[in-house]
């Protein structure tokens, strides 16, 4: 029988070593488990703008999936390796902001701080030798051992983020701004600019940039066969806003 989806979320990138090196040790620990590749391509060394991606993918996930999360510029620091079950499902990760808006958005959330520590653990690589294990030994259940009961204050943390989050392959721009109907009609400004809302590309002109609600149900800025990222000259942190 297979097990629950052990989902990696980083900053690694597709090339390189570092996500098969996580792999190996999950499937090393936890066979059973089918391990996906999430994403890959995080916003890198930016755990807040990263939060608001990862709680609008895990939506898709069933109550009992662990996702390892790893976006970690302060990985060896005085920051916490921690875990967040929230409504059902586990993260696994640093305390850095990154599990934060999954938090903020969960009905029920219960934080922990991992205490168990490897006998051989790299300073600079946490996602193989601490989170993956506590990870893996989190979808076996038998984890328990492993953590301690740890208070994250979100009090203040915002339930939206007005800024552009994440870039996927097409170019188009994800903001962290979750979508809801009282949008409708109105236009997204950024950087001097002003975009009218369309249901779907095929709705605009081929080259013409419009604001529409994506398939993670965040408010996305896009061109019709063309890189919004490129053409409109938009970058990770740039604020929008609504008239």
């Amino acid at each position: 029988m297979t097990g629950a989806a052990i989902a990696l979320f980083t900053d690694f990138g597709p090339a390189g070593p570092y996500l098969g090196q996580v792999e190996v040790v999950l499937r090393q620990l936890a066979p059973s488990h089918p391990v996906i590749h999430l994403v890959s391509n995080a916003p890198c060394g930016n755990p807040r703008s990263a939060a608001y991606l990862l709680a609008a993918l895990r939506q898709q996930f069933p109550q009992d999936s662990v996702f390892l999360c790893v976006v970690d510029p302060g990985v060896g620091g005085a920051r916490k390796p921690v875990v967040l079950q929230a409504d059902g499902q586990t993260f696994v990760g640093p305390d850095n902001g990154l599990l934060n808006t999954v938090a903020k958005h969960a009905e029920r959330r219960d934080w922990f701080e991992i205490v168990w520590r490897p006998e051989n653990c790299s300073m600079s690589f946490h996602g193989r030798d601490l989170f993956a294990p506590v990870a893996a030994r989190l979808a076996l259940g038998q984890a328990a051992d492993d953590l301690k009961p740890y208070h994250v204050d979100i009090a203040d943390w915002p339930e939206d983020l007005t800024e552009i989050i994440y870039f996927d392959g097409y170019g188009n721009a994800f903001t962290g701004l979750r979508y809801r109907s009282e949008l409708d009609g109105r236009k997204l400004m950024f950087d001097g600019r002003r975009l009218e809302q369309a249901g779907t590309f095929s709705e605009v002109g081929v080259g013409e940039p419009f604001w529409y609600c994506n398939s993670c149900g965040l408010v996305e800025i896009a061109v019709n066969q063309g890189h919004a990222e490129r053409q409109l000259d938009l970058r990770i942190g740039m604020k929008v806003a609504y008239e």
